[in-house]
Order: structure tokens, then C-alpha cells, then sequence
């Protein structure tokens, strides 16, 4: 397994899996396949694509002659898919493009595995697929038969998406598999999330906006850990099989923004409560158990360690969020040739995943 494609390399996860793959299998060769929406930052990729084992194309993963040329050209030996709208708040907004991306992108990307012969193909799926579970029984934890019970159009989306994974994998022998990870969080996330949302507001001292009471919980998954459990996944995973992977950090939305305002040593006043979302999921928690019996795999971040070190990291990197802040990157993203797809304007309008 050589040659990687890496749908929306230039995104929180997979940017972080890319610089992964180049760290522990610097033999191999990855072409990143990215539209660069808003979310999507041609200078978190700069350092790897110095390397010259990365390559970078802009595409949407829903135009057929723009993958089926790629596939062609580049003859990937896997395709990892990280490409998705995954912002709940924007699917309530405007469903219409989740189902574009989330639904019809898969089946292309699957589609061209088909006819180009790709030996894997692998889904990054959500653990929001399964619904939510009550607050007052912390014994209950989602598995892989768990039935899907999408919440918002975002979840829909993504769980329409895995049910047609498995459709190609059983109709027409596509090695495929399946991955529902928890939250995650660290370097390069966009600050529409939880985390690097509260974290830079507090930076420069504004309100900390949190839904309801902020008692919605949380399984909070490091991007480390969730990339070395998609490595797992794609070279040893059994095809046709969905694996859980979660953090084994529950924590409730509040008491995350506690962790960060610590952090930061910055007051608690500086939480605003606001209303609550429509449908706000009260909380998520996978049983990766599967995933470590049959791949071996634990998480190995302990959440207090993933914040402090993902505080340090922003903190540190102010030149990166700035661009993200005041919309520099869509200028760089041009200058670079790769004009964004789209809308490029947006609005921090996140509170909590």
C-alpha cells in the first residue's frame, strides 16, 4: 500500500493524518484531493508539501470527471476519505450541500475505486451517527450494531453515507471499511469547533459562547490518536467491518471550557450560556473495543494532556489562526493556484459539536 489519496487532506483530520503517514511511513506517496471550502487551508499543508512524497489537487469529491481523472492519473493503492461537511450548526442552516458532499461525494470516490481497481477504501464516519444517549446512565456506550439514529442533517448525512459503504462493499466487492470516531481535537482544527473556538476567544478576553447549560457530553479523541487508529484500519482492518474509535475521555461541554479557561489562566465569567440548538445530541460515547481486540489499538492521550498541549499549540501558532481569523488564508490559498470552491465567507457561529 504505496500510494495514498487523501480526500480533504487540507482539513483538521486529515492534514494531521497526512503529516502522520509522513512520520511513520515515509515511503509511501500521497496525493491529497481537497476543494479548500472555508474550511480547507493550503498553508497547514506548506510543510508536507515540501516533501516530495505529497502531492496536492483542488476537486470536489462529487464531480465524476474531476475524480475519475485523478484516479486515472494517479492510481491510488487506498483512498482515505476525510473529505465532508461536518459542522451541525451549518447542516441545520443548509442541509442541501451535506447531501452533495457527504452522500453522492462517497459514491463517486467508491465508484472510481471500482473501476480504477483500488485495493482499499476507507470511510471517516462519526460517532454522531448512532444518535445520543441519556445523561443519567454513563454505563451505556455505543458499538458497532448499535441501529443509526441520526439527530441532524449533518449525522443524516454521514450515516446515509456508511449504510452505502457497506451497500458497495457487499453488492459489488468493494474492500471497504468503516470508521466512527468520537470528538476530536487539536492542531489545525478550524475555530468553528468547541475547543479552538473557546480557546481563541478567550485569548483576546471575549465571551465563551456554550449551548444550554453546557451539560452535553463528550468523548473527546486526540487527532493523534484517531490517525494511528486509521492506520490500523486501512493496512491490517478486516474489509466490510465498521470499527468505534473513542478517546475514553467523557467530559461535558462545560467542564471543557473550565479546562481551557484554567489553562489560559482567564476567569469563568468569561461564560455567556446562550440558547440552546435544535436537536442538541445530550451525549456521545463509543466502545472501541473492537478495535483494540482485533488491531491492537488504545488511545494514548489523556485529556488533560491533549488540552494543555492543543492550548500551547494555538498559543503558539497565532500567525496560522490569524490567517483563519481574518480570512488571509483564502488570499493564500489563490495565490498558491487553488482557488476555493464556493462560498469562502463564514461566521463563527460554532458552540459546541
Amino acid at each position: 500500500m504505496n500510494k495514498l489519496l487523501v480526500t480533504g487532506g487540507a482539513g483538521f483530520i486529515g492534514s494531521n493524518f497526512i503529516y502522520y503517514e509522513l512520520r511513520h511511513r515515509p515511503a509511501d506517496s500521497i496525493l491529497c484531493l481537497d476543494s479548500l471550502t472555508y474550511a480547507g487551508n493550503i498553508n497547514t499543508l506548506k510543510p508536507a508539501l515540501k516533501n516530495g512524497g505529497v502531492k496536492f489537487v483542488r476537486g470536489d469529491i462529487s464531480d465524476r470527471e474531476t475524480v475519475f481523472r485523478v484516479f486515472k492519473e494517479y492510481r491510488p493503492d487506498a483512498v482515505v476519505n476525510f473529505a465532508a461537511e461536518s459542522h451541525v450548526d451549518r447542516s441545520i442552516k443548509d442541509p442541501g450541500i451535506f447531501l452533495k458532499t457527504n452522500i453522492i461525494g462517497t459514491q463517486t470516490l467508491m465508484d472510481a475505486c471500482l473501476k480504477y481497481e483500488t485495493e482499499r477504501f476507507h470511510q471517516i464516519s462519526t460517532d454522531e451517527v448512532y444518535g445520543d444517549l441519556p445523561l443519567n446512565r454513563p454505563d451505556l456506550s455505543f458499538s458497532e450494531t448499535t441501529p443509526l439514529r441520526a439527530s441532524s442533517p449533518y449525522s443524516a448525512s454521514k450515516a446515509s453515507a456508511d449504510m452505502l459503504v457497506g451497500a458497495y462493499s457487499r453488492t459489488f466487492g468493494l474492500k471497504a471499511t468503516v470508521s466512527r470516531c468520537s470528538n476530536n481535537y487539536g492542531p489545525y482544527q478550524f475555530p468553528e469547533k468547541l475547543i479552538p473556538l473557546m480557546i481563541c476567544k478567550a485569548i483576546v478576553d471575549e465571551k465563551l459562547p456554550v449551548y444550554g447549560k453546557g451539560e452535553n457530553v463528550r468523548d473527546w479523541l486526540h487527532v493523534e490518536d484517531h490517525c494511528s487508529a486509521i492506520d490500523a484500519i486501512i493496512r491490517r482492518g478486516r474489509a466490510g467491518e465498521v470499527y468505534n474509535v473513542g478517546g475514553r475521555n467523557e467530559y461535558s461541554n462545560l467542564q471543557v471550557v473550565r479546562l481551557i479557561l484554567r489553562e489560559l489562566g482567564k476567569p469563568e465569567s468569561l461564560i455567556s450560556f446562550v440558547d440552546d440548538r435544535p436537536g442538541h445530541d445530550l451525549r456521545y460515547a463509543v466502545d472501541p473495543q473492537k478495535i483494540t481486540n482485533e488491531l491492537g489499538w488504545n488511545p494514548t492521550t489523556k485529556f488533560i494532556d491533549g488540552i494543555r498541549g492543543t492550548v500551547n499549540w494555538y498559543k503558539e501558532h497565532g500567525e496560522w489562526l490569524q490567517d483563519i481569523l481574518s480570512g488571509r488564508y483564502v488570499s493564500a490559498n489563490e495565490r498558491a493556484g487553488y482557488r476555493p470552491a464556493g462560498d469562502v465567507e463564514y461566521e463563527l457561529i460554532g458552540c459546541g459539536r
